[in-house]
């Protein structure tokens, strides 16, 4: 667990390949609704507890099991939902660098926000420092988008993430 972070247990992992090593950080986008902020229903899906009547765009996610390890609110708030050393059920069908099963060898960070909306100053500050610990614990050696590693099948974090700013707010460090 990280320390400072907010820990919400998520059912939804289960143990790396013996010997993965976590060298990647995915870095997604979500809110529930869309474009809605500041709820819990995020928090509410990453743990079964969403209700799919309680908004029209939830009947499409009943039964869904999916989780990250971290969510970062548009505060910078962050919050966990899968110890480190689990993998989280974040990336799906995914690829990366010749390499199948994105969820084997990475860390899934949610920003909560969508694809085609800015995210906040706090969420990059929150990130880099989220980056800078996670090195320091982890061999992980680059950060891509979930569009990265499932291109045409997703889109986020999307074209208003401010990738020079994040890569800016680590190498203030």
């Amino acid at each position: 667990m990280l320390a400072g972070a907010r820990f919400v247990a998520s059912p939804n992992c289960d143990a790396r390949p013996s010997g993965a090593a976590v060298t990647l950080l995915v870095v997604h986008a979500i809110s529930l609704p869309r474009g809605h902020y500041a709820g819990d229903a995020v928090e509410r899906l990453f743990t079964n507890c969403l209700d799919p009547a309680a908004h029209p765009t939830f009947a499409e996610l009943r039964g869904l099991r999916v989780s990250a390890h971290f969510l970062l609110r548009r505060s910078g708030e962050l919050v966990q939902f899968v110890p480190m050393q689990l993998r989280a059920w974040h990336a799906g069908a995914s690829r990366w660098r010749g390499r199948a099963q994105c969820n084997d060898f990475s860390i899934g960070v949610e920003l909560e926000g969508v694809d085609d909306d800015v995210f906040d100053a706090r969420q990059y500050a929150a990130l880099a420092a989220l980056v800078r610990v996670l090195r320091v614990a982890l061999p992980i050696r680059e950060v891509a988008a979930h569009s990265d590693i499932a291109p045409g099948r997703k889109a986020d974090p999307g074209t208003a993430f401010d990738w020079p700013l994040l890569f800016d707010c680590l190498a203030r460090a």
